[in-house]
């Protein structure tokens, strides 16, 4: 039976602490503030993020340096047969599509795998594939049922303020001045490789429901899951921990019997949605293998 590591990076929301418990590796995403360069979850805290980004820091993000991935999976074949290497979701980096490319050098050892997933719903990937690995299965094998479940998942997100959608380029200036006049809070949904427009609420309590409602219909036509049984409700936010806390206590009400883990989103996602945001998501467990 190989010996097979799994790697992720910080997106994924695992600290590293939690990453030695679980037997599982995880890089930490390079964060440029006014062209410093500082590691989630290594230099660099998420109040200490927000706080920069409150001043108006100039902010940019970046994939993990390609020849620390070389180098991080040269030391894990040292001691393991294969690797399972799951980045950021392709349609949000390059950083997948580059790791596929440098894997190719690695005859198989090294199984890159895409299943387009961020935050919370990339963490369960990750888990699962500790399951799988765990299990015998091999590297390509897990890279394969992973991949297979890649649209099994949806995320939706309540953004409390354009300012940072209008900063990357999202959405246009006058779209933002108009929004922020009216007060929308967008709604933005991630399933598969794309960050999309899903809908605009007028307050917090509508896009609450408007994302518990989407969460249900999901459960029925996506996951075709639709008592939820087989399904798992996570839950993320940006600096938002009191209005989290509230909503997490709606959604255990809404759907019961779901044991909701909550986690921050990942600073990629921040950069791009500023403080405030809520997020819902839901994701087929892995019930079989």
């Amino acid at each position: 039976m190989s010996k097979v590591a799994i790697l992720t990076d910080s997106n994924s929301g695992i600290t590293q602490e939690e990453a030695e418990q679980a037997g599982i590796y995880v890089f930490p995403t390079p964060v440029y503030i006014n062209d410093e360069v500082f590691y989630e979850g290594v230099d660099l805290t998420t109040d200490q993020f927000f706080a920069r980004q409150a001043e108006g820091a100039e902010i940019k993000t970046s994939m993990p340096v390609v020849g620390d991935v070389i180098d991080k999976w040269e030391s894990l074949l040292e001691e393991y047969d294969e690797v399972v290497y799951i980045p950021l979701s392709s349609g949000l980096s390059s950083s997948c599509e580059t790791a596929i490319m440098l894997a190719e050098d690695y005859d198989g050892k090294v199984q890159v795998v895409n299943n387009q997933r961020i935050s919370v719903t990339m963490k369960l990937s990750v888990y699962d594939a500790k399951k799988l690995a765990d299990a015998g299965k091999s590297a390509t094998e897990i890279k394969e049922i992973l991949e297979a479940m890649k649209f099994e998942s949806t995320i939706y997100i309540m953004v409390d303020t354009l300012e940072y959608l209008k900063k990357g380029g999202r959405i246009t200036p006058a779209a933002a001045a108009i929004g922020s006049l009216l007060k929308i809070k967008p709604v933005l949904q991630i399933r598969g490789e794309k960050l999309d427009s899903f809908a605009k609420a007028r307050t917090v309590k509508q896009a609450k429901q408007i994302m518990m409602d989407a969460i249900a219909k999901d459960m029925d036509e996506v996951l075709h899951d639709p008592t939820g049984e087989n399904t798992i409700i996570a839950m993320a936010h940006t600096q938002n921990e009191e209005e989290i806390a509230k909503f997490k206590a709606e959604v255990e009400e809404r759907f019961p019997g779901h044991d909701i883990f909550v986690d921050p989103l990942s600073l990629v996602v921040s950069s791009h949605i500023g403080p405030g945001a809520l997020a819902v998501t839901c994701t087929k467990k892995l019930t079989s293998f």
